[in-house]
């Protein structure tokens, strides 16, 4: 045995002290995380879990009783609503506690508590953005119009109440794997925490905006080669409306949105001598968009209307949603709930189903705030100065001092960028932000009259209710009726207004008023057998409000195109569908890639062309023509246009999707082709050409690596929210699809729901998320749906009866009783 010296081994002992009980290593004491007793080990589930319970809580007012079927969706049967949602918050803190709270804590700003600054203090940028974009602010007076509603204020305090029970019985031990190894604890559960996390649906679904690389843009570009490179509307629009005898638009709108007076020299002037160099704000994920349609009885097998929907949102874990059932005497509700939120989200009951897409309509607009002084005690309004307010945001920093950051109110809304916190390198702008977001709303009472509604009339009425973030709300009931609604309360704008950043001191460029519910764009069992939307612009140019631009196009071509011929439609079909991987941009720019002059190309060069030619327009996993187009379109663009983007250092925005490929298709010489960089006249075949050319190393990188098949260079991965923790991850997901196809699995975001809902008597019903129902990385129900869901498999959706308690579905009951 080998001799240890005294002095060593006590300074090892005092080292293994320090180690065991400091954060030097991990952001929780190692000792504690290592603990037999109560540390992370504590968290690995038996594959045997028994999910049997007799559960006594004093909040309750009646009985409740919860059936865990084989996948561990919950069906909830409760004698009362109050027991109901006090219920539906104790299974969603069961099962998603951690994730839950850590969302509220990123919609509030609070990211540093637990997470410290960050790598070159982004942690602390995206804190700072939070709070200055008055994502607390907004979400307080969000819960003050809720808790004007007797039924919304009963609904979130159960839902609270039934949270902070599950939490008050966490022990040490007990506690999700992450508060261990970021070494914090739960806070009690508040009816503002639910406001919050529903003001983050906001700013993940109408938070994107791009109006500073716009205004630089229109600084840039002359006004031909803005609309050239940014069009209102897109040749091939599929409008979710169309504009029709059956279903007009309005003639009018319903106020005055004549262009202020000046607007040429003080809005749309290009070239100007100040541009500012901005710099592109932290932003929610641009692609966050959707699927929806419905099929009426006249083209179903059944007879009986189909609903359809997956939103494409993070592909995370834990998911962002959960399954269950809520059942009481008065109504029973299926599908895809938020941890967090109470209600069903998107799915149906026993007289209607529901579903919903992002509107994308633009809501939130920049105004260039002029201070009286640097006091910024007021500022400038028409021919007035006009006092602000402050708001103190108290920062905290794990590991570091408090952070107080002073954000300045005014009536259009929080100064979000100053001299503190700039999105520009060399010159302060105060800009102020006027987001819908920001206005009080009961958001969550649409999904409250959703889950009860019984007709397609009081379905309508529910979704009046929801104000922001703006959706395509889709509904199918039993009884026949299909409908679309784009939802939301949208500002009338005239043609640009908001694009580009406005004056704050003028009144005329502010928002003259919201457009009236009855013309947002809206189709109600129409002639054709069907509605849909995926995302794009949902009227054409004849409606007489503006609605921004840069929506996408193609998942709507190929939504309506499957749609126009389909008869005899089943579940079946629809799950086909909405799995489909067919291309239909690769499809329609065929002709345009097929002119590239082979003779040009090297040898690698044809060997990818052949490749190209050879394949059969779907992203399906295995498919190497799949990875060319992609790369090659890619490659096409930066082509044609990067010699004049360019020229410029200030951050821009990318044309949309559709630009290139409608150009080429007008005009073959399309003015851009031309490298203005080189000598010479550049041809389509030419850029062609090289573009495929420049790709050829990359493509043979992957082809000698073994990923050249399309699902294995997309590389789409499934992370833990806090992306880091490799075990906690699915990472290679074998999964077709992508950007502009029915099945939008991207890298990190896609269908993060699918759900198919046919309206018979029985309710059929499929469903499939990619994730698992258990937020527990230690559990065989964390990511166990993955595989199914990347296969295109579905499961049934059993909208449990009452008759049904002894069921072999059936593998747990949980019992609640009142204490």
């Amino acid at each position: 045995m080998r001799y240890l010296p005294p002095a060593l081994a006590a300074l090892l002992t005092c080292g293994l002290i320090l180690l065991f009980n400091s954060r030097l290593v991990l952001p929780a004491p190692l000792g504690a995380l290592l603990s037999p007793q109560h540390g992370i080990w504590q968290n690995a589930e038996p594959r045997n879990a028994d999910y049997n319970d007799d559960v006594l809580l004093p909040g309750l007012e009646g009985k409740a009783d919860v059936y865990i079927d084989e996948r561990l969706v919950p069906h909830v049967f409760a004698e009362n609503e109050n027991d109901l949602y006090y219920v539906q918050g104790y299974l969603h803190a069961k099962f998603r506690l951690w994730q839950m709270e850590f969302q509220t804590y990123a919609a509030a700003g609070r990211l540093s508590e637990v997470l410290g600054e960050g790598p070159d203090g982004r942690i602390l940028g995206y804190d700072r953005t939070m709070r200055r974009l008055g994502m607390v602010w907004a979400a307080e007076k969000s819960m003050e119009e809720a808790e004007r509603n007797p039924a919304s204020k009963a609904q979130y305090e159960a839902y609270a109440n039934g949270i902070n029970a599950w939490i008050a019985q966490l022990s040490e031990s007990s506690l999700p794997v992450e508060y261990k190894l970021l070494g914090y604890y739960p806070e009690q559960w508040t009816p503002l925490k639910t406001a919050l996390f529903l003001k983050f649906m906001s700013y993940d679904l109408a938070g994107h905006e791009e109006d500073l690389e716009f205004s630089n843009a229109r600084d840039f570009f002359n006004t031909a080669d803005l609309e050239t490179l940014f069009p209102f509307i897109p040749d091939s629009l599929p409008a979710i409306q169309p504009n029709t005898a059956a279903s007009p638009y309005p003639g009018q709108p319903a106020v005055d949105l004549t262009i202020p007076p000046g607007a040429d020299s003080v809005y749309f002037r290009h070239n100007r001598p100040d541009s500012i160099r901005f710099l592109p704000a932290q932003q929610p994920e641009k692609e966050n968009g959707s699927n929806n349609w419905a099929v009426a009885g006249a083209k179903t097998k059944s007879g009986r209307p189909i609903l359809c929907n997956d939103p494409h949102l993070g592909l995370n874990l834990p998911s962002l949603w959960f399954e269950m059932q809520l059942t009481t005497p008065q109504f029973s509700a299926y599908g895809a709930t938020f941890p967090g939120s109470p209600n069903v989200i998107i799915g149906f009951n026993n007289d209607i189903s529901f579903g919903f897409t992002n509107a994308g309509r633009d809501v939130r607009d920049y105004y260039e705030v002029e201070f009286r002084d640097e006091a910024r005690d007021a500022y400038r309004f028409n021919d007035d100065w006009l006092p602000t307010t402050r708001r103190v945001e108290i920062i905290r920093i794990k590991g570091k001092p408090d952070l107080l950051d002073t954000v300045v109110y005014t009536n259009i809304g929080p100064v979000m960028y100053d001299e503190s916190f700039q999105p520009a390198e060399k010159k302060v702008k105060n800009l102020a932000v006027r987001w819908k977001a920001h206005d009080a709303s009961n958001d969550g009472a649409a999904f409250y009259g959703l889950n009860h509604a019984k007709t397609y009339a009081e379905a309508v009425t529910a979704i009046r209710q929801l104000k922001c973030p703006g959706q395509n709300c889709l509904i199918a009931t039993r009884s026949g009726d299909i409908g679309i609604w784009q939802q939301g309360e949208f500002p009338a704008k005239w043609r640009r207004q908001g694009d580009y950043i406005m004056p704050g001191h003028d009144s005329s460029y502010f928002w003259r008023g919201l457009i009236p519910a009855e013309e947002n764009p809206h189709l109600e069992n129409p002639f054709r057998g069907y509605v849909s939307s995926a995302n794009q612009v949902s009227v054409d140019g004849t409606y007489p409000y503006y609605t921004g631009d840069m929506f996408p196009v193609y998942r709507a071509m190929a939504v309506n195109r499957m749609l126009d011929t389909a008869q005899q439609v089943t579940p079946a079909s629809m799950m086909a569908m909405q799995t489909s991987n067919f291309n239909i941009k690769a499809s329609m720019s065929r002709d345009i890639l097929l002119r590239t002059p082979v003779a040009a190309l090297s040898e690698a060069g044809k060997k990818y062309f052949e490749i190209y030619r050879q394949w059969n327009d779907k992203n399906d996993p295995g498919e190497e023509g799949a990875t060319v187009f992609s790369l090659w379109w890619d490659a096409l663009e930066k082509k044609i246009w990067k010699d004049e983007f360019s020229q410029t250092k200030l951050p821009l925005p990318w044309p949309p999707e559709y630009v290139l490929l409608e150009s080429l298709q007008r005009d073959s010489a399309y003015r851009f082709i031309d490298d203005i960089s080189t000598p010479g006249k550049e041809t389509l075949e030419d850029v062609l050409a090289s573009s495929l050319s420049g790709i050829t190393d990359s493509l043979d990188h992957l082809q000698v690596s073994g990923n050249l098949a399309w699902e294995r260079a997309k590389d789409t991965r499934i992370k833990h929210l806090l992306k880091v923790i490799e075990p906690f991850n699915r990472l290679h997901v074998p999964v077709g699809g992508g950007k502009g196809i029915i099945n939008a699995a991207a890298p990190e975001h896609g269908p993060s729901w699918r759900m198919v809902v046919e309206m018979t008597d029985g309710i059929e019903a499929y469903g499939i998320y990619p994730g698992g129902q258990s937020g527990n990385p230690g559990s065989r129900y964390y990511d166990n749906s993955i595989d199914d869901w990347a296969a295109g498999r579905y499961y049934r959706l059993w909208l449990m009866k009452e008759s049904e308690k002894t069921d072999e579905r059936i593998r747990w009951i949980m019992h609640f009783r009142k204490a």
